[in-house]
């Protein structure tokens, strides 16, 4: 085992200098011994593997036609439109299910044909994503 009375004879001399070089920073030096990733990419790749995606739930008829029904009541009470909680199903831009949201909202007005709620504040979501609509003015809508 080596002892530092072992190195006594180099431990004071000084580091050479060199006259054709400038001197490295500290921050680059020390970037010299960062790690190495080999493989680029692989740890988003394993992060994406591991994302954990929902599948989209499939409303029964009954279901979708309370949704419409919602839907079309919210814009016949305009004044009443208003703090309805959406929550409907987003896709996932690269894997297969997506996620639920809810945003709370008021309906600004539908497209039949293109089958989109357009809310407030411009934000277009399909109709067929929407999973439940609740809110104050859907007391009738109870059981």
């Amino acid at each position: 085992m080596r002892t530092l009375d072992d190195y006594k004879d180099i431990i004071n001399i000084k580091r050479h200098r060199s006259f054709n070089h400038r001197e490295m920073s500290r921050l680059n030096r020390a970037a010299q011994f960062a790690p190495f990733a080999a493989l680029t990419g692989y740890s988003d790749a394993i992060y994406e593997k591991g994302r954990i995606v929902d599948k989209k739930k499939e409303l029964t008829e009954e279901e979708r036609y309370i949704i419409s029904q919602k839907i079309y009541y919210a814009l016949l009470e305009e004044n009443k439109n208003e703090n309805i909680i959406i929550t409907y199903f987003i896709q996932d831009k690269t894997k297969e299910g997506g996620k639920n949201e809810t945003i709370v909202s008021s309906i600004k007005k539908i497209d039949e044909v293109n089958r989109f709620i357009t809310l407030k504040d411009n934000m277009k979501i399909f109709i067929d994503d929407i999973l439940n609509i609740e809110g104050d003015i859907y007391n009738i809508f109870q059981e």
